[in-house]
Parts: C-alpha cells; sequence; structure tokens
C-alpha cells in the first residue's frame, strides 16, 4: 500500500516567488513526501506525494495562477499494473 496516495504536480505563475518560503510551508502544513519545489520569482514548479491534493491546490493558487494541474492516483496505477 502507497503511503501517500496522490503524485501532485502543477506549475504556479506569480510575482516574486520563494521557492524556499514554499518548501518550508509544504513541510509544515501539509502531510507527505517526495516534495520537488523549483523554480524562481516568476514561476515555481511543484510535485508532491500526498493524500490530500486539494490543500496543495488551495495554498498553490493562494500564490499566484495555477496550471499543467496533474493529480494521479498512485494506489490505482500500481492496482491497474498488477491486476
Amino acid at each position: 500500500m502507497i503511503e501517500y496516495r496522490y503524485d501532485t504536480q502543477l506549475l504556479i505563475d506569480g510575482e516574486d516567488l520563494d521557492e524556499d518560503a514554499i518548501n518550508d510551508y509544504f513541510v509544515e502544513n501539509f502531510k507527505g513526501d517526495c516534495l520537488l519545489a523549483v523554480g524562481d520569482e516568476d514561476t515555481i514548479k511543484i510535485h508532491y506525494h500526498t493524500n490530500e491534493p486539494w490543500k496543495v491546490l488551495e495554498y498553490c493558487a493562494s500564490l499566484g495562477e495555477i496550471y499543467d494541474i496533474v493529480v494521479e492516483d498512485m494506489d490505482r496505477q500500481a492496482r491497474n499494473l498488477h491486476g
């Protein structure tokens, strides 16, 4: 069984984005793993495994425009692969 079910990926377009502050917010406020928050002050790419992707999307939307959003159910993928 996968501990964190949803592979959540998106891009954030904004102004004065701070990847370190975003990383810290994720660590302090969300349960998950495999966090990647990289980019510059205008665009940040997020990759995160969590059971609550809607919280990630809500937070990221508060930072700027979010797009290229992908939420994949890794548990379902694993079952289909081995089923």
